[in-house]
């Protein structure tokens, strides 16, 4: 079933341009959309429809059939007199009968890849499904998911498609009113930083606002159509981690997460025993913001003293002193590489504790 808009603009353009009149109505007699007041035999349009002709001339009208793809009557087009209305008629249900056709592909396309990236089929149905699409098996493809917050806008689906060159097999469906995903077929020389560059003409495109929580992450690259889901779920993750450990970025890529992708599956008990052998029964969250803020710092620069003693606008041994406190408060040297990994991982861990903790309240 075509929308009501789409069969007015339809009738409205073959109107302006052979000057007939056209009505369209529905398998039950309903007229859905017309180009002037419909003064036709409603009996009539009855009659026809429980017929076995494909068309039918009454009085000044005539009457077509326009069929599915089952060859079942999906509307009936009428057309007034004037110019050749029966060849005019014609044109106009073959114009409709293809803009059915594509609009039952687009939906049964839809339909499939939805249940292909909640792996909802068996390979063979996968293979059989895709075939019938005329969808390709073996084509390296990658998936992002479009976290649009509040910025959504009317039509935003049909126009994302364009902005992406209209790539015929390229998908982009809504998850929900504030999501969007777009699954998008690669060309042999596209390379991971091409796949950067189209995720952030994507997020250019959404975002309106820098602070509208715009915010889009892609999985890995995969070369077989029944591993699309796994790209799928590899981008959800990568959104969720990006949302713990990287909140300042939106644009997240699975392949960057690092260290942030073993830590979110880790268990919580897990977590909390770890914090207490490296913390005892202090924990980061009982630093002060100064103490927080050169740490930070310290990590930024790669554990260089000068460089962030400068960026912090404080003498070199402030920091020393900074860091010597520290020390002696947790018994970790940030200036020794093994420390400064096990200091970095318990204030990710700490931030992951309280990520779940605001999940299950």
């Amino acid at each position: 079933m075509l929308a009501v808009q789409a069969l007015q603009e339809n009738l409205d353009g073959m109107k302006s341009i052979s000057k007939n009149d056209y009505y369209i109505a529905d398998s039950r007699g309903i007229v859905l959309a017309a180009t002037g007041e419909a003064v036709f035999d409603s009996q009539g349009l009855r009659v026809f429809l429980d017929s076995q002709a494909d068309s039918q001339v009454v009085g000044e009208y005539y009457y077509f059939k326009v069929h599915n793809e089952e060859y079942q009557p999906e509307y009936v087009l009428i057309v007034g007199g004037g110019t050749d209305p029966y060849m005019l008629g014609q044109l106009a249900v073959f114009q409709l009968q293809n803009l059915l056709k594509a609009s039952q592909e687009r939906f049964d396309k839809d339909s499939f890849y939805k249940n292909l990236l909640l792996d909802n089929f068996l390979l063979v149905d996968v293979f059989n499904r895709a075939k019938k699409l005329h969808i390709e098996m073996k084509i390296r493809r990658v998936v992002f998911v479009v976290e649009c917050g509040k910025s959504r806008e009317a039509g935003a689906l049909e126009q994302l498609r364009t902005v992406l060159q209209g790539k015929k097999g390229d998908f982009v469906t809504a998850v929900d009113e504030n999501s969007m995903i777009v699954v998008r077929e690669l060309e042999e020389q596209e390379t991971p930083q091409d796949i950067q560059r189209t995720a952030q003409m994507i997020l250019d495109y959404v975002c309106r606002d820098e602070n509208d929580g715009v915010r889009i992450a892609y999985g890995t690259i995969v070369k077989e159509l029944q591993e699309v889901s796994r790209s799928y779920k590899e981008a959800r993750l990568a959104l969720d981690i990006g949302r713990i450990f990287l909140d300042d970025r939106r644009v997240m890529a699975y392949s960057s997460l690092g260290i942030g992708r073993l830590i979110y599956q880790l268990p919580i008990p897990l977590c909390k025993m770890f914090i207490r052998e490296v913390f005892g029964e202090h924990t980061p969250e009982d630093l002060d913001e100064e103490t927080l803020l050169t740490i930070n710092k310290f990590f930024e620069y790669n554990l260089n003293v000068s460089e962030t003693s400068r960026q912090l606008f404080i003498h070199r041994n402030t920091l020393v002193y900074r860091l010597d406190k520290l020390q002696k408060t947790t018994g970790l040297d940030l200036r020794v590489f093994e420390d400064a990994i096990t200091f970095k991982i318990a204030l990710m861990v700490v931030k992951y504790m309280k990520y779940m903790e605001t999940i299950e309240y």
